[in-house]
Protein backbone atom coordinates (compact mmCIF):
# COMPACT_ATOMS: atom_id res chain seq x y z
CA UNK A 1 0.00 0.00 0.00
CA UNK A 2 1.06 3.28 -0.89
CA UNK A 3 -0.22 5.14 2.38
CA UNK A 4 0.20 5.08 5.69
CA UNK A 5 -3.22 3.93 7.05
CA UNK A 6 -1.86 4.35 11.07
CA UNK A 7 -1.33 7.71 10.51
CA UNK A 8 -4.31 8.80 8.24
CA UNK A 9 -6.24 7.26 10.99
CA UNK A 10 -4.49 9.00 13.40
CA UNK A 11 -4.42 12.74 11.95
CA UNK A 12 -8.51 11.78 11.47
CA UNK A 13 -9.28 10.62 15.00
CA UNK A 14 -6.87 11.40 16.97
CA UNK A 15 -5.77 8.46 18.20
CA UNK A 16 -4.58 5.14 16.89
CA UNK A 17 -6.26 2.01 15.22
CA UNK A 18 -6.58 -1.23 17.09
CA UNK A 19 -6.64 -2.85 14.18
CA UNK A 20 -6.06 -2.85 10.67
CA UNK A 21 -7.44 -5.26 7.82
CA UNK A 22 -6.82 -6.19 4.20
CA UNK A 23 -9.64 -7.80 1.45
CA UNK A 24 -8.69 -8.37 -1.68
CA UNK A 25 -10.81 -7.91 -5.36
CA UNK A 26 -11.19 -10.32 -7.28
CA UNK A 27 -11.20 -11.28 -11.64
CA UNK A 28 -13.08 -14.13 -13.22
CA UNK A 29 -10.11 -15.74 -14.81
CA UNK A 30 -12.59 -17.76 -17.14
CA UNK A 31 -16.36 -19.09 -16.71
CA UNK A 32 -18.07 -16.10 -18.02
CA UNK A 33 -21.88 -15.58 -18.00
CA UNK A 34 -22.59 -19.31 -17.38
CA UNK A 35 -23.22 -18.91 -13.07
CA UNK A 36 -26.95 -18.48 -13.87
CA UNK A 37 -26.77 -21.08 -16.02
CA UNK A 38 -25.78 -23.89 -13.35
CA UNK A 39 -21.76 -23.68 -14.96
CA UNK A 40 -18.49 -23.27 -13.16
CA UNK A 41 -16.33 -19.66 -12.63
CA UNK A 42 -13.18 -19.50 -11.54
CA UNK A 43 -12.08 -16.60 -10.11
CA UNK A 44 -8.95 -15.69 -7.89
CA UNK A 45 -7.99 -12.84 -5.67
CA UNK A 46 -5.86 -10.19 -6.45
CA UNK A 47 -3.52 -8.26 -4.38
CA UNK A 48 -5.36 -4.45 -5.36
CA UNK A 49 -8.05 -4.23 -2.55
CA UNK A 50 -9.16 -2.47 0.15
CA UNK A 51 -7.99 -1.84 3.63
CA UNK A 52 -10.14 -0.85 6.76
CA UNK A 53 -8.41 0.92 10.12
CA UNK A 54 -10.88 0.49 13.04
CA UNK A 55 -11.06 1.55 16.43
CA UNK A 56 -13.74 1.88 18.74
CA UNK A 57 -15.28 4.90 20.65
CA UNK A 58 -17.49 6.18 23.55
CA UNK A 59 -19.62 8.26 21.76
CA UNK A 60 -22.30 5.96 20.44
CA UNK A 61 -21.83 6.74 16.66
CA UNK A 62 -20.40 4.91 13.88
CA UNK A 63 -17.92 7.04 11.98
CA UNK A 64 -17.32 5.96 8.71
CA UNK A 65 -14.54 7.74 6.69
CA UNK A 66 -12.44 7.22 3.27
CA UNK A 67 -9.02 8.21 1.39
CA UNK A 68 -11.04 7.75 -1.48
CA UNK A 69 -14.43 9.47 -1.21
CA UNK A 70 -15.15 13.37 0.56
CA UNK A 71 -17.91 12.32 2.10
CA UNK A 72 -17.90 11.43 6.10
CA UNK A 73 -20.74 9.05 7.25
CA UNK A 74 -21.93 9.65 11.30
CA UNK A 75 -24.48 7.60 11.54
CA UNK A 76 -26.05 7.14 15.54
CA UNK A 77 -26.25 3.05 16.65
CA UNK A 78 -29.82 3.28 16.90
CA UNK A 79 -30.30 4.14 13.28
CA UNK A 80 -28.11 1.51 11.32
CA UNK A 81 -31.28 -0.07 10.00
CA UNK A 82 -31.55 3.26 7.03
CA UNK A 83 -29.35 3.60 3.94
CA UNK A 84 -27.60 7.06 3.82
CA UNK A 85 -28.62 8.03 0.35
CA UNK A 86 -27.04 5.86 -1.84
CA UNK A 87 -23.11 6.41 -0.96
CA UNK A 88 -20.20 4.13 -0.50
CA UNK A 89 -21.15 4.07 3.32
CA UNK A 90 -24.16 2.34 2.94
CA UNK A 91 -21.86 -0.96 2.59
CA UNK A 92 -20.46 -0.99 5.75
CA UNK A 93 -23.47 0.15 7.54
CA UNK A 94 -25.33 -2.45 5.76
CA UNK A 95 -22.65 -5.19 6.93
CA UNK A 96 -23.14 -3.95 10.76
CA UNK A 97 -27.22 -3.90 9.70
CA UNK A 98 -26.82 -7.51 9.20
CA UNK A 99 -25.20 -8.20 12.23
CA UNK A 100 -27.27 -6.45 14.27
CA UNK A 101 -30.62 -8.50 13.05
CA UNK A 102 -28.73 -11.72 14.15
CA UNK A 103 -28.71 -10.50 17.49
CA UNK A 104 -24.81 -9.03 17.72
CA UNK A 105 -24.35 -5.43 19.51
CA UNK A 106 -21.97 -2.73 19.39
CA UNK A 107 -21.67 1.01 20.76
CA UNK A 108 -19.57 3.33 18.61
CA UNK A 109 -16.59 2.57 15.78
CA UNK A 110 -14.30 4.98 14.35
CA UNK A 111 -13.73 3.27 10.64
CA UNK A 112 -11.39 4.64 7.85
CA UNK A 113 -10.99 2.52 4.56
CA UNK A 114 -9.10 2.72 1.77
CA UNK A 115 -9.23 0.67 -1.73
CA UNK A 116 -6.86 0.77 -4.70
CA UNK A 117 -9.55 -1.02 -6.87
CA UNK A 118 -10.54 0.89 -9.86
CA UNK A 119 -14.41 2.00 -8.91
CA UNK A 120 -16.65 0.70 -11.36
CA UNK A 121 -14.20 -1.69 -13.18
CA UNK A 122 -15.71 -4.63 -12.53
CA UNK A 123 -13.30 -6.13 -9.98
CA UNK A 124 -15.89 -5.93 -7.20
CA UNK A 125 -14.87 -3.06 -5.22
CA UNK A 126 -18.16 -3.30 -3.46
CA UNK A 127 -17.79 -6.74 -2.74
CA UNK A 128 -14.51 -6.12 -1.42
CA UNK A 129 -15.95 -3.57 0.77
CA UNK A 130 -18.52 -5.87 2.51
CA UNK A 131 -16.11 -8.24 3.31
CA UNK A 132 -13.32 -6.12 5.00
CA UNK A 133 -16.09 -4.50 7.44
CA UNK A 134 -17.74 -8.27 8.27
CA UNK A 135 -14.20 -9.68 8.40
CA UNK A 136 -13.11 -7.09 10.59
CA UNK A 137 -15.93 -7.00 12.90
CA UNK A 138 -15.79 -10.36 13.20
CA UNK A 139 -12.28 -10.57 13.67
CA UNK A 140 -11.66 -7.83 16.30
CA UNK A 141 -15.13 -8.78 18.29
CA UNK A 142 -14.48 -12.38 17.91
CA UNK A 143 -18.18 -12.75 16.77
CA UNK A 144 -17.87 -16.51 15.66
CA UNK A 145 -18.31 -16.24 11.93
CA UNK A 146 -16.86 -18.43 9.69
CA UNK A 147 -15.97 -17.50 5.85
CA UNK A 148 -19.14 -18.71 4.54
CA UNK A 149 -21.59 -16.78 7.32
CA UNK A 150 -19.77 -13.65 5.99
CA UNK A 151 -20.02 -14.33 2.49
CA UNK A 152 -23.88 -14.97 2.59
CA UNK A 153 -23.83 -11.74 5.24
CA UNK A 154 -22.39 -9.29 2.57
CA UNK A 155 -24.41 -11.20 -0.65
CA UNK A 156 -27.71 -9.93 1.63
CA UNK A 157 -26.25 -6.34 1.77
CA UNK A 158 -25.64 -6.32 -1.97
CA UNK A 159 -29.34 -7.90 -2.78
CA UNK A 160 -31.38 -6.66 0.11
CA UNK A 161 -29.99 -3.29 1.67
CA UNK A 162 -28.00 -1.99 -1.31
CA UNK A 163 -30.56 -3.68 -3.77
CA UNK A 164 -28.65 -4.77 -6.95
CA UNK A 165 -29.57 -8.60 -7.69
CA UNK A 166 -26.10 -9.75 -7.93
CA UNK A 167 -24.98 -13.59 -7.78
CA UNK A 168 -22.10 -14.84 -4.61
CA UNK A 169 -19.51 -15.48 -6.42
CA UNK A 170 -17.72 -11.71 -5.70
CA UNK A 171 -18.27 -12.28 -1.74
CA UNK A 172 -17.11 -16.26 -2.13
CA UNK A 173 -13.98 -15.12 -4.22
CA UNK A 174 -12.35 -12.09 -2.52
CA UNK A 175 -13.70 -14.02 1.37
CA UNK A 176 -12.13 -17.33 0.16
CA UNK A 177 -9.28 -16.15 -1.81
CA UNK A 178 -5.47 -17.77 -1.44
CA UNK A 179 -2.07 -16.90 -2.69
CA UNK A 180 -1.35 -18.67 -5.94
CA UNK A 181 -4.46 -20.07 -5.80
CA UNK A 182 -8.21 -20.02 -8.13
CA UNK A 183 -11.13 -21.45 -7.10
CA UNK A 184 -13.63 -23.55 -9.28
CA UNK A 185 -17.02 -22.81 -8.05
CA UNK A 186 -20.42 -23.74 -8.35
CA UNK A 187 -22.60 -20.33 -7.51
CA UNK A 188 -25.87 -22.83 -7.29
CA UNK A 189 -24.45 -25.56 -4.67
CA UNK A 190 -21.61 -23.41 -3.83
CA UNK A 191 -19.46 -26.42 -3.94
CA UNK A 192 -15.69 -25.62 -4.96
CA UNK A 193 -12.41 -26.64 -5.26
CA UNK A 194 -8.45 -24.80 -5.00
CA UNK A 195 -6.65 -24.57 -8.46
CA UNK A 196 -2.76 -24.37 -8.05
CA UNK A 197 -2.28 -21.45 -10.66
CA UNK A 198 2.10 -20.71 -10.62
CA UNK A 199 2.04 -18.18 -13.56
CA UNK A 200 6.24 -19.32 -13.14
CA UNK A 201 7.61 -16.22 -16.07
CA UNK A 202 4.43 -14.69 -16.09
CA UNK A 203 2.43 -11.57 -14.41
CA UNK A 204 -1.43 -10.99 -14.87
CA UNK A 205 -2.42 -7.57 -16.31
CA UNK A 206 -5.33 -6.11 -15.62
CA UNK A 207 -6.45 -3.37 -18.04
CA UNK A 208 -9.40 -1.47 -17.48
CA UNK A 209 -11.19 -0.32 -20.52
CA UNK A 210 -12.00 3.44 -18.37
CA UNK A 211 -15.17 2.98 -20.14
CA UNK A 212 -18.99 3.13 -18.07
CA UNK A 213 -20.74 0.05 -17.91
CA UNK A 214 -23.82 1.65 -18.80
CA UNK A 215 -24.98 -0.95 -20.82
CA UNK A 216 -24.26 -4.54 -18.22
CA UNK A 217 -27.77 -4.48 -16.28
CA UNK A 218 -30.07 -4.24 -19.17
CA UNK A 219 -27.95 -6.75 -21.60
CA UNK A 220 -27.54 -9.14 -18.22
CA UNK A 221 -31.12 -9.28 -17.98
CA UNK A 222 -31.46 -9.87 -21.39
CA UNK A 223 -28.96 -12.28 -21.26
CA UNK A 224 -30.78 -14.46 -19.15
CA UNK A 225 -34.04 -14.47 -20.85
CA UNK A 226 -32.20 -16.09 -23.55
CA UNK A 227 -30.85 -18.63 -21.77
CA UNK A 228 -34.48 -19.49 -20.28
CA UNK A 229 -36.06 -19.85 -23.58
CA UNK A 230 -33.12 -21.95 -24.67
CA UNK A 231 -33.53 -24.19 -22.00
CA UNK A 232 -37.52 -24.55 -22.77
CA UNK A 233 -36.92 -25.48 -26.05
CA UNK A 234 -33.85 -28.15 -25.77
CA UNK A 235 -37.01 -29.60 -22.51
CA UNK A 236 -39.04 -30.26 -25.00
CA UNK A 237 -36.60 -33.42 -25.67
CA UNK A 238 -34.56 -33.63 -22.98
CA UNK A 239 -35.25 -32.86 -18.59
CA UNK A 240 -32.63 -30.27 -17.49
CA UNK A 241 -32.87 -27.66 -14.80
CA UNK A 242 -29.70 -26.02 -16.02
CA UNK A 243 -27.54 -25.49 -19.67
CA UNK A 244 -24.52 -26.53 -17.99
CA UNK A 245 -26.02 -30.38 -17.67
CA UNK A 246 -25.07 -30.63 -21.03
CA UNK A 247 -21.50 -31.00 -22.65
CA UNK A 248 -20.58 -29.48 -26.11
CA UNK A 249 -21.29 -33.56 -27.09
CA UNK A 250 -24.37 -33.62 -26.14
CA UNK A 251 -25.59 -30.57 -26.71
CA UNK A 252 -25.21 -31.03 -29.96
CA UNK A 253 -27.34 -34.25 -30.27
CA UNK A 254 -30.38 -31.78 -29.30
CA UNK A 255 -29.35 -28.46 -30.49
CA UNK A 256 -31.59 -28.42 -33.29
CA UNK A 257 -35.01 -28.06 -31.09
CA UNK A 258 -32.91 -24.05 -30.76
CA UNK A 259 -34.88 -22.39 -34.08
CA UNK A 260 -33.60 -18.81 -33.63
CA UNK A 261 -30.22 -18.21 -34.51
CA UNK A 262 -29.33 -15.75 -31.51
CA UNK A 263 -30.86 -17.89 -29.07
CA UNK A 264 -28.73 -21.09 -30.24
CA UNK A 265 -25.51 -18.37 -30.17
CA UNK A 266 -26.25 -17.64 -26.41
CA UNK A 267 -26.41 -21.52 -25.47
CA UNK A 268 -23.43 -22.65 -27.53
CA UNK A 269 -21.71 -20.43 -25.95
CA UNK A 270 -22.68 -20.97 -22.25
CA UNK A 271 -22.24 -24.93 -22.78
CA UNK A 272 -18.82 -24.39 -24.61
CA UNK A 273 -17.76 -21.92 -21.81
CA UNK A 274 -18.51 -24.77 -18.83
CA UNK A 275 -16.36 -26.89 -20.93
CA UNK A 276 -13.67 -24.40 -20.95
CA UNK A 277 -13.68 -24.42 -16.92
CA UNK A 278 -13.04 -27.71 -16.74
CA UNK A 279 -10.44 -28.08 -19.62
CA UNK A 280 -8.78 -24.72 -17.71
CA UNK A 281 -8.58 -26.57 -14.56
CA UNK A 282 -6.87 -29.30 -16.02
CA UNK A 283 -4.20 -26.89 -17.92
CA UNK A 284 -3.41 -25.01 -14.47
CA UNK A 285 -3.45 -28.00 -12.51
CA UNK A 286 -0.49 -29.74 -15.15
CA UNK A 287 1.05 -25.99 -15.71
CA UNK A 288 0.10 -26.02 -19.12
CA UNK A 289 -0.26 -22.30 -19.21
CA UNK A 290 0.19 -21.79 -23.00
CA UNK A 291 -2.89 -24.03 -22.71
CA UNK A 292 -4.65 -22.17 -20.46
CA UNK A 293 -3.99 -18.74 -22.25
CA UNK A 294 -5.19 -20.30 -25.75
CA UNK A 295 -8.54 -20.99 -23.56
CA UNK A 296 -9.01 -17.57 -22.59
CA UNK A 297 -8.57 -16.20 -25.74
CA UNK A 298 -11.31 -18.71 -26.79
CA UNK A 299 -13.29 -17.09 -23.87
CA UNK A 300 -13.35 -13.76 -25.48
CA UNK A 301 -14.17 -14.81 -29.23
CA UNK A 302 -17.21 -16.69 -28.04
CA UNK A 303 -18.31 -14.16 -25.53
CA UNK A 304 -17.77 -11.63 -28.47
CA UNK A 305 -19.01 -13.19 -31.41
CA UNK A 306 -21.93 -15.60 -29.51
CA UNK A 307 -22.46 -14.24 -26.25
CA UNK A 308 -22.26 -10.63 -27.39
CA UNK A 309 -21.45 -8.98 -24.56
CA UNK A 310 -18.09 -7.58 -25.19
CA UNK A 311 -17.52 -4.29 -27.37
CA UNK A 312 -15.03 -2.06 -29.14
CA UNK A 313 -12.88 -0.76 -26.02
CA UNK A 314 -12.55 -4.79 -24.62
CA UNK A 315 -11.80 -6.37 -28.21
CA UNK A 316 -8.97 -3.19 -29.11
CA UNK A 317 -7.45 -4.95 -25.78
CA UNK A 318 -8.02 -8.34 -26.80
CA UNK A 319 -6.68 -7.49 -30.35
CA UNK A 320 -3.66 -6.41 -29.56
CA UNK A 321 -2.93 -8.88 -26.66
CA UNK A 322 -3.06 -11.48 -29.71
CA UNK A 323 -0.36 -9.79 -31.77
CA UNK A 324 1.99 -8.98 -28.32
CA UNK A 325 4.45 -11.54 -28.19
CA UNK A 326 4.89 -11.55 -24.58
CA UNK A 327 0.97 -12.13 -23.96
CA UNK A 328 -0.19 -15.87 -24.06
CA UNK A 329 -3.59 -15.35 -22.95
CA UNK A 330 -6.72 -12.06 -22.74
CA UNK A 331 -10.09 -11.98 -22.24
CA UNK A 332 -12.72 -9.88 -20.90
CA UNK A 333 -13.64 -10.33 -17.57
CA UNK A 334 -17.24 -10.00 -15.72
CA UNK A 335 -20.36 -8.56 -17.34
CA UNK A 336 -18.98 -6.85 -20.12
CA UNK A 337 -19.52 -3.89 -22.32
CA UNK A 338 -16.82 -2.02 -20.27
CA UNK A 339 -14.97 -2.86 -17.27
CA UNK A 340 -12.04 -5.08 -17.54
CA UNK A 341 -9.85 -7.50 -19.08
CA UNK A 342 -6.62 -9.75 -18.11
CA UNK A 343 -3.56 -10.57 -19.56
CA UNK A 344 -0.85 -13.15 -19.35
CA UNK A 345 2.52 -11.32 -19.94
CA UNK A 346 5.98 -12.46 -19.78
CA UNK A 347 7.70 -11.16 -16.80
CA UNK A 348 9.97 -7.99 -17.78
CA UNK A 349 7.88 -6.50 -20.51
CA UNK A 350 5.42 -4.82 -18.45
CA UNK A 351 6.82 -1.42 -18.99
CA UNK A 352 6.79 -2.03 -22.98
CA UNK A 353 3.50 -3.70 -22.95
CA UNK A 354 2.19 -0.73 -21.12
CA UNK A 355 3.42 1.88 -22.88
CA UNK A 356 2.76 -0.13 -26.91
CA UNK A 357 -1.01 -1.15 -25.37
CA UNK A 358 -1.87 2.81 -23.85
CA UNK A 359 -0.49 4.42 -27.44
CA UNK A 360 -3.17 1.49 -29.56
CA UNK A 361 -5.80 1.68 -27.72
CA UNK A 362 -5.62 5.53 -27.53
CA UNK A 363 -5.33 5.95 -31.08
CA UNK A 364 -8.38 3.34 -31.41
CA UNK A 365 -10.76 4.81 -28.60
CA UNK A 366 -9.64 8.32 -28.27
CA UNK A 367 -9.15 7.73 -24.70
CA UNK A 368 -6.09 5.59 -22.62
CA UNK A 369 -6.88 2.71 -20.61
CA UNK A 370 -5.46 1.89 -17.05
CA UNK A 371 -2.92 -1.09 -16.67
CA UNK A 372 -2.42 -2.92 -13.76
CA UNK A 373 -0.05 -5.86 -13.08
CA UNK A 374 -1.52 -7.86 -9.83
CA UNK A 375 -0.25 -11.06 -8.36
CA UNK A 376 -3.14 -13.66 -7.16
CA UNK A 377 -3.38 -13.18 -3.53
CA UNK A 378 -4.80 -14.50 -0.23
CA UNK A 379 -7.86 -13.49 1.32
CA UNK A 380 -9.07 -11.38 4.09
CA UNK A 381 -6.42 -10.84 7.13
CA UNK A 382 -5.30 -9.07 9.47
CA UNK A 383 -2.09 -6.90 8.94
CA UNK A 384 0.08 -7.22 11.39
CA UNK A 385 3.78 -6.92 9.75
CA UNK A 386 3.52 -3.24 9.11
CA UNK A 387 0.88 -0.31 9.58
CA UNK A 388 1.27 0.94 6.21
Amino acid sequence: MDINLKEKFAALYHKDPDAIYFTPGRVNLIGEHIDYNGGLVMPCAITLGTWVAIAPNHDNKFRFKSLNFEIETVVESNVLTDKNGGIWANYPIGVINEFIKDGKEFSGIDFLFYGNIPIGSGLSSSASIEIATAYALNSYFNLGYDKLALVKIAKNVENKFIGLNSGIMDQFAVAFGEKNKAIVLDCETLKYKMVDVYLGNYVLVIINTNKPRELADSKYNERVAECQTALQQLNQEIRLDYLCELNAEKFALHNHLITDKVILNRATHVVKENDRVHLAAKALNSGNLEEFGRLMYASHESLKTLYEVSGKELDTIVDFCKDYQAVIGARMTGAGFGGCAIALLEKGYEEDFAKRLTAYYTDRIGYPATIYVSEIGDGPHLITDTYQ
